[in-house]
């Protein structure tokens, strides 16, 4: 069974078709990213995923559930993280992670919250409000209150999206680590260095259409290319 299946998408904005008809699924347990410039449909299609925004025309289904016809389904089996995602600047780390807790009432949320605490890990600062962390410390906090939830699917867009080497190397290592507990990740980013350390799979996208895909060793050896940046150069021109 496949954890995402999306098939022929198309999703327009009035005259303007962001997604072209894409085609691709997600296997259980992997790690797939979505991958291409700023403006490709990329975001788009993670909130299709989502279930926040409607489908034009096609189908995705997540765990065999149409997104479309069973949202209220699917969204307590995923967790999304958008880019720009915030938390609560007048609340502590912990009283954040607490009050995102409060809303999952058939979990154990004790032990989501902890478990938010353990993946954020900023030790004693976890007890200091959100406006005095610095943007990787919110980055952190964010991320443990994505996966503190357990998701069956993990959706991150630009997880470590202006972050140091520091701080994104140490979201990485948590994306890689909740794969290995079960949880299967499908993230976007324009950075391909990143997915080609990170990913099983990819999928580049460029003006709303998939114009290549597949595990990314394979990928450079197809292109003769040394990585998947001069892979997707080679595949748009």
């Amino acid at each position: 069974m496949h954890t995402v299946e999306v098939n022929n998408l198309v999703k327009d904005y009035g005259a303007i078709q962001a997604i072209k008809g894409i085609s691709f699924n997600i296997d259980q347990g992997e790690i797939f990213g979505l991958i291409g410039p700023n403006g490709a449909g990329k975001t788009t299609a993670l909130r299709v995923i989502s279930t926040l925004l409607q489908i034009t025309s096609g189908s995705v289904k997540v765990l065999e559930y149409d997104v479309k016809k069973n949202p209220e389904e699917v969204r307590k089996l995923i967790s999304y993280l958008p880019e720009d995602a915030g938390a609560y600047k007048n609340l502590t780390g912990r009283a954040y992670l607490t009050f995102i807790a409060n809303f999952f009432t058939y979990k154990n949320t004790k032990e989501m919250i902890e478990k938010g605490i353990t993946i954020a890990d900023l030790e004693d600062r976890i007890d200091d409000k959100v406006d005095t962390y610095s943007k990787g410390m919110k980055r952190r906090l964010l991320v443990g209150r994505a996966l503190m939830t357990d998701p069956r699917l993990a959706i991150l867009d630009e997880p470590t999206s202006g972050l140091d080497v520091i701080n994104a190397q140490e979201i990485r290592k948590i994306i890689k680590d909740i794969t290995r507990a079960g949880t299967t990740v499908l993230l976007s980013s324009h950075n391909m260095l990143e997915v080609e350390y990170l990913c099983d799979r990819i999928a580049l996208i460029s003006d709303g259409i998939i114009v290549e895909r597949g595990r990314p060793k394979q990928l450079m050896e197809k292109y003769n290319a040394s990585n998947i940046e001069e892979v997707f150069t080679k595949v748009v021109q």
